[in-house]
C-alpha cells in the first residue's frame, strides 16, 4: 500500500507519539519513512522587541538547526529500534505546512503521517494548525494521529 512515509515532527509530545505510531505502521506496511522537521524562520519582529543585530537571524537558524537535528536523530534512533529503514529531513520555513507539503512531493512520499494538536475555538483561529492546513493543501494522502 504505502511505500515512502513523511513524518512530519516538531519534539513534541503528541508528534513524538505519532511517530512512535509511525514507526510501527511502517513496520507493519513495510514502508520505508523519511521524518521530516520544519522549524519556523523567525521574523525579524520575532520576539525580538527593540534588540536587533545583524547577527540574530543568522543566530536563531542556527539554533533552530541544532534543535531539529537533535529532533531528528531522535527520531532516527526510534526507527532504528524497531528495524525500519529511515532518512532525516529539516527545513528553516516562514510556512511549515508548505515545507512538509514540499518535503514529501520531493521525496516521493506518497503518505504524510501526523499529528494534530487539537486546538480548538479561538486557539486554532488565532494559531491556526500545520495540520489542517496540510490537510487542505496536500494532494498526497494525510494520516493524522491524534
Amino acid at each position: 500500500m504505502f511505500k515512502h512515509i513523511l513524518v512530519p515532527t516538531d519534539g513534541s509530545a503528541l508528534s513524538q507519539a505519532a511517530l512512535e505510531k509511525a514507526v510501527l505502521f511502517a513496520k507493519e506496511s513495510g514502508a520505508r519513512i523519511s521524518f521530516f522537521c520544519a522549524a519556523q524562520a523567525a521574523t525579524m519582529y520575532d520576539g525580538l522587541g527593540g534588540i536587533f543585530s545583524a547577527q540574530t537571524p543568522a543566530t536563531l537558524r542556527d539554533i533552530a538547526n541544532d534543535i531539529s537535528q537533535e529532533i531528528l536523530a531522535a527520531a532516527e534512533k526510534q526507527a532504528q529500534m524497531h528495524g525500519v529503514s529511515c532518512t532525516t529531513l529539516s527545513q528553516i520555513a516562514e510556512q511549515p505546512y508548505a515545507a512538509i507539503i514540499e518535503a514529501a512531493t520531493l521525496h516521493g512520499c506518497d503518505l504524510i503521517f501526523m499529528a494534530s494538536h487539537g486546538r480548538r475555538g479561538l486557539d486554532a483561529l488565532l494559531l491556526g494548525s500545520e495540520t489542517q492546513k496540510v490537510l487542505t493543501h496536500s494532494t498526497i494522502p494525510v494520516l493524522v494521529c491524534r
